[in-house]
């Protein structure tokens, strides 16, 4: 038989699912001697496994389709199937009791700087050559050199310059309830925020009964997001919505939320001064492993104090910057400034003379870190880059982090964001719930069935019609007269596709 595309017979889902388990074996068997080889970096063999498996797959695909099948699978199963596979990586955890066991009992070392100051400007002179903002100063360019040459003691730019004590008359304020609140933590913070009503808030799945009495959860919002979770959200006198107690900050320094975003991001430290570790995660994340599983596996392990997952797709930051370009990220103008400043200061593209640097491009969107001081540098000179350039942080991270490798031996723990697909998911903005929402099909309501047919003139001169069933031996079974009713708000739901079946018994008339 001929078979024409459109019209080959359907291969069971046994098989599929069959054919993926011996392309695994087959893989497997294929990337052994590499990850002998490569037991150091477990996340390239996993690349390639999900890269064999994916190349596999199209291949024997083909092979199908020339034989006259195809797999009873939609494209939406398929490609859900493909980014489940290939976009998170497995990553080992210990369980939560190993995990916390394994939490170091005093802070780690602390190479070089050992006592970190930051500067108070009750007076802010603004007639400087590089810039700054009444929130973050307006350092020099001999200042921002200084901060470069790592000592044992060191006084910095690092946000709320104008006030004696962070939250209070600096600019991002907080309620002193809230900032008390703050100052007892004494442990793990993991913060996020949510800032112009951007996102909905996210609770945090698979948490341990031990993270939720010892983990300080904290959401920082502004007075437009509060609004929308007080109408919305849940948000009462308790301030507490799920795990997250709900921090209102007033007065935001800037007019971008994104750059707003960036304190409560980069400056945890100031923000709970007493806090030894911190878990950051963007407001669109989801956390679905408990952060002491997640500190253990990418602070404690590795001896680091930092850790960032690498970009997925990019390591190189001009190639970064011309990214933020084309999407529209920031004017180019100022992304040009930036590049070019860093070029004069000795940036070079990414290539292996780095090694065993992996890349200069982070996906910033979770930052796990210890409170010690030479954390605590790193992240005040990243955000005055971010306060005097653009907002963009990915452009200045490699610029920060190899000023002060090349003074220390220090070094951040950048894995694969694969791994940090495993332990964030990341939902849709409420722009973008939004649109889907219009996009969703529109309500369609069948017209109301026509009224009856008038009853013909009855004729007087006419003889009774006789039918033909009535002349058989059969005999007739009249269909139930049916009642019409108006359409429940069950049947008017938008874009249902649902129809009526017509039954096999139909009226006669």
């Amino acid at each position: 038989m001929e078979l024409k595309l459109g019209q080959c017979p359907l291969l069971p889902p046994h098989i599929f699912w069959a054919t993926l388990f011996l392309l695994g074996i087959h893989a497997t068997l294929s990337l052994y001697p590499l990850h002998q080889q490569t037991k150091k970096d477990q996340g390239h063999v996993v690349s390639l496994f999900c890269f064999v498996i994916f190349s596999r797959f199209i291949y024997f695909g083909f092979v199908f389709s020339h034989c006259g099948f195809r797999f009873a699978l939609t494209e939406i199963e398929l490609l859900s199937f493909l980014a489940f596979l290939c976009i998170a990586c497995p990553v080992c955890y210990l369980p939560v009791e190993e995990a916390v066991a394994l939490m170091p009992k005093v802070p780690s070392f602390s190479p070089v700087v050992k006592n970190l100051t930051y500067i108070y400007e009750e007076n802010l002179n603004k007639k400087t050559e590089f810039g700054g903002s009444d929130f973050g100063g307006y350092p020099t360019l001999k200042q921002r050199n200084d901060s470069y040459d790592i000592r044992d003691s060191m006084n910095v730019h690092c946000g709320f310059v104008k006030g004696s004590k962070p939250g209070r008359g600096t600019g991002f304020d907080i309620d002193d309830n809230d900032l008390l609140e703050m100052e007892r933590c004494h442990g793990v913070v993991v913060a996020s925020a949510i800032f112009g009503a951007f996102d909905i808030i996210q609770q945090p799945n698979n948490i341990s009964e031990y993270s939720k009495q010892t983990v300080y959860f904290y959401m920082f919002v502004d007075e437009e997001t509060e609004g929308d979770l007080k109408t919305n959200g849940g948000l009462d006198e308790s301030k507490k919505i799920g795990v997250w107690r709900i921090v209102v900050v007033r007065n935001l320094p800037y007019m971008d939320a994104r750059r707003n975003g960036k304190i409560p991001k980069l400056l945890p430290h100031r923000l709970f001064p007493n806090a030894r570790f911190s878990l950051w995660i963007d407001g669109k994340l989801e956390l679905v492993v408990d952060p002491y599983q997640i500190l253990e596996r990418f602070l404690w392990r590795k001896n680091a104090t930092l850790a960032i997952s690498r970009h997925y797709k990019r390591f190189n930051v001009f190639v970064e910057a011309e990214a933020n370009k084309a999407a529209g990220k920031y004017d180019n103008v100022s992304i040009d400034f930036q590049v070019d400043f860093y070029k004069k200061e000795g940036l070079t593209p990414y290539s292996e003379a780095k090694l065993p640097v992996t890349s200069d491009v982070p996906e910033g969107c979770v930052i796990i870190r210890e409170h010690v001081p030479i954390s605590n540098l790193f992240t005040c000179l990243w955000f005055n880059e971010v306060d005097r350039f653009t907002s963009r942080d990915q452009i200045s991270f490699s610029t920060v982090r190899d000023k002060i490798a090349a003074k220390t031996n220090w070094s951040v723990n950048m894995f694969l964001d694969c791994e940090r697909r495993n332990f964030v998911v990341q939902q849709y903005h409420k722009d973008v719930l939004a649109h889907l929402g219009r996009m969703a099909p529109p309500a369609i309501y069948p017209p109301p069935p026509p009224p009856p047919p008038p009853p013909p003139p009855s004729l007087a001169n006419d003889p009774p019609r006789i039918f033909s069933l009535e002349t058989s031996g059969e005999s007739i079974v009249s269909a139930p007269v049916r009642k019409f009713s108006p359409r429940s708000g069950r049947d008017r739901r938008s874009g249902s596709r649902c129809r009526r079946k017509v039954g096999k018994d139909t009226a006669l008339s």
